[in-house]
């Protein structure tokens, strides 16, 4: 297990040991997001994209490209009005 320590702003420095892991390196981008289950996601944005596979739940139910791209456009409609 990796410990790090948070300072006073904010930041932390990643263990050598979860860098060499992610194959991340000074001056690249890292995404964080929350999972369904609470739980802190760190994912480097340096990687290629099919490393994302599996990530997040399968939809419930299936939708089509025509119905994604209807809510997109209501979606940007509804911004527009605000």
């Amino acid at each position: 297990m990796s410990i790090s320590t948070l300072t006073h702003k904010g930041q932390t420095t990643i263990p050598i040991q979860i860098r060499t892991y992610l194959g991340i390196h000074a001056g690249d981008k890292l995404e964080f997001f929350v999972d369904e289950h609470g739980r802190v996601i760190l994912a480097p944005l340096t990687g290629d994209v099919t490393q994302l596979k599996g990530m997040l739940p399968k939809s419930k139910r299936k939708v089509s490209i025509e119905n994604m791209n209807q809510a997109i456009k209501k979606r940007g409609i509804k911004h527009e009005r605000n």
